[in-house]
């Protein structure tokens, strides 16, 4: 019907009612008054009908009206129930229904009229009234209005039409409908026109209130941030400062035990960690946080994580173990599609957050099928365990277990940001725990047991071997101005056995790449008198070896810096914060591409 069509056209916009929602609203509203007018005119039409000659069809006539008007009584107290408003289709077939019946019950008072004698002028020109009343009453909602209205017309005039005798009163009713159905006209434009004011309106202010609960919430987690940071940082900070007072001399103490210096080198790489998870969160949180799935082997991962984490896990008297199904042992084919970075940082997450809350007894590392096809990686601890409320706040960003985080590190960020990652890898990740038992977390990913991992060919070949294990004693300048990261990179530049020579800015870079022979050049992206990309294209413009030296670009982060850099002519891109293995990729790949390539790799 083409009624309900307009109904799922006119969907409801989110926060209000739609134009056809509030018609209805509005018709329902008038069914009361029209209740009331047709019971006051009542008296009128009963005495202009005793004059009828025909006593039995005027009974029958009176039944008919009071029939109409109890259906529509009950029509009109249903209209007032939730259920009713809440099916649209349904209420307007039923707006419809209600309005054919008393539009039958006029059309009855004009064939009761046309055989009335005396009275038939006056029984018509009541069931004419009658017409018109109905199609003021039907306006505000225009299919009823249409199909009511004309319905309710249809009867009276027809009669009037065809009988010679009543022509002089076919021309006054056929024109007192006509002005009743134009005036309804106008009267339904002006009410969709408000309708629609009033849609918009509800709109808007839907969309204000979930601004503002967004920029609420967006507060409240800057709010969270700010105190989490506050703390880590003040912490972290306290206990390095502590230790390089003590190796500066100041204070008459002593100089730092191995023990002092390891515990401040412990302070500075949570606070490293704290930072990275709050970095990777906020930007998951604004929807900015990328994914590159591709196969790779899990077990492998595994495995490493294991032996990398078992010292420490020997440390505190805990064992460590992992268990892989016999089904992924040994397989020539079948592999996880994920991000390998991104799985590593998830079971990392895990790991360390058994080493950190077990205090006794084991941790084991189990990989299994699942009956669904996936790839799953369990971690069960025998920890102190979370309730059911505690395991689930453990999910929330920002949240920390009282109960169970007393004298740890972190932001409470982690399970939040593995769960995250879990998901935008197609995988998932859940936890099952008790209190006093231990924690069993499970990271599913998907697995596709006909592809195989696929490996770092660069790092593979005869050519890229001796870049990564055998280049040393590089001479590399380094040009950055700020003095701390410049120290902090020559430091794992020099650990990695090369000579540094460092630029305070990109200008004082390029004097220097002109005069002397250099096997790299690591250029900072942003520097005053002369940038990132304009330094290595400055370089890149110099003749002979010195235009060919390799550029490593340090940069921030940002992607649209990282994009200036190589295509001013670096071949690398090294994004702060720096690690001793990021470097000596970085340098590797430098060292290892050769200038007539188009393509540059991003460490």
């Amino acid at each position: 019907m083409r009624v309900e069509t307009e109904y799922r056209a006119g969907e409801a916009p989110r926060g209000g009612m739609s134009t056809a929602q509030q018609a209805l609203e509005a018709q329902t509203a008038l069914l009361p008054y029209a209740i009331a007018v047709f019971v006051i005119s009542l008296p009128a039409y009963v005495w202009a009908g005793s004059f009828a000659p025909n006593a039995v069809w005027m009974t029958a006539s009176f039944a008919i009206f009071a029939g109409a008007w109890g259906v529509f009584y009950a029509v009109v107290n249903w209209l007032k129930r939730p259920e009713a408003r809440a099916n649209v289709a349904l209420r307007g077939k039923v707006h419809i229904f209600a309005g054919l019946l008393w539009s039958g019950a006029v059309a009855q008072i004009a064939a009761f009229a046309d055989g009335a004698g005396p009275a038939r002028e006056a029984l018509m020109l009541t069931a004419v009234a009658a017409a018109v009343v109905i199609i003021f009453f039907a306006s505000p909602w225009l299919p009823s209005l249409l199909i009511v209205g004309s319905a309710a017309a249809a009867g009276p005039l027809f009669l009037l039409f065809v009988d010679p005798e009543s022509r002089n009163l076919f021309d006054p009713a056929w024109g007192a409908v006509a002005l009743a159905m134009a005036l309804s006209l106008i009267l339904n434009r002006v009410l969709r026109r408000q309708f629609a004011l009033a849609a918009e309106r509800e709109q808007l202010i839907a969309e204000r209130a979930g601004k503002v609960e967004e920029a609420r919430r967006l507060a409240q987690s800057k709010s969270d941030l700010v105190a989490t940071l506050s703390h880590e940082i003040r912490n972290g900070l306290t206990g390095v400062a502590h230790v390089l007072a003590a190796a500066a001399g100041r204070n008459g103490r002593s100089a730092p035990s191995r023990e002092q210096l390891s515990a401040a080198l412990d302070a500075a790489n949570d606070l490293i960690s704290v930072l990275n998870t709050t970095l990777d969160s906020e930007t998951a949180e604004a929807g900015r946080l990328d994914v590159e799935t591709r196969p790779f082997d899990a077990v492998a991962l595994a495995r490493d994580l294991v032996l990398l984490h078992r010292p420490n896990a020997a440390a505190k008297g805990l064992e460590l173990t992992l268990h892989v199904d016999a089904d992924l042992v040994g397989r020539a084919a079948g592999a996880a599609i994920a991000d390998a970075h991104r799985a590593r940082q998830i079971l990392a997450n895990l790991l360390g957050n058994a080493l950190k809350f077990t205090v006794r007894g084991r941790i084991e590392v189990r990989i299994e099928r699942t009956p669904a096809g996936a790839l799953a990686i369990e971690i069960a601890d025998t920890g102190p365990g979370l309730g059911a409320e505690e395991l689930a706040r453990a999910f929330e960003p920002f949240a920390r277990i009282e109960r169970t985080s007393a004298g740890t590190s972190g932001a409470g960020l982690g399970l939040s940001l593995s769960r995250r990652l879990a998901r935008l890898m197609g995988g998932e990740l859940a936890a099952h725990s008790a209190v006093g038992v231990g924690s069993c977390f499970r990271l599913e990913l998907p697995y596709d047991e006909t592809l195989s991992p696929e490996r770092d060919e660069e790092a593979d070949t005869p050519e890229a071997a001796p870049a990564l294990a055998g280049r040393k004693g590089l001479r590399v300048l380094i040009a950055e101005d700020d003095t701390l990261n410049a120290a902090m990179l020559r430091a794992v530049v020099e650990q990695l056995g090369h000579l540094v020579v460092h630029a305070i800015d990109g200008r004082r870079a390029v004097d220097l790449a002109k005069v002397c022979e250099f096997d790299l050049l690591m250029i900072d992206g942003r520097m005053p008198n002369l940038d990132g990309p304009a330094a290595i294209a400055a370089v890149r413009a110099l003749e002979g070896r010195a235009g060919r030296t390799p550029i490593v670009a340090v940069i921030g982060g940002d992607a649209e810096e990282a994009g200036e850099c190589l295509d001013a002519g670096a071949d690398a891109v090294l994004r702060k914060p720096v690690s001793v293995a990021a470097v000596a990729r970085a340098v590797a790949d430098a060292v290892a591409i050769e200038r007539l390539q188009t393509t540059a790799r991003v460490a």
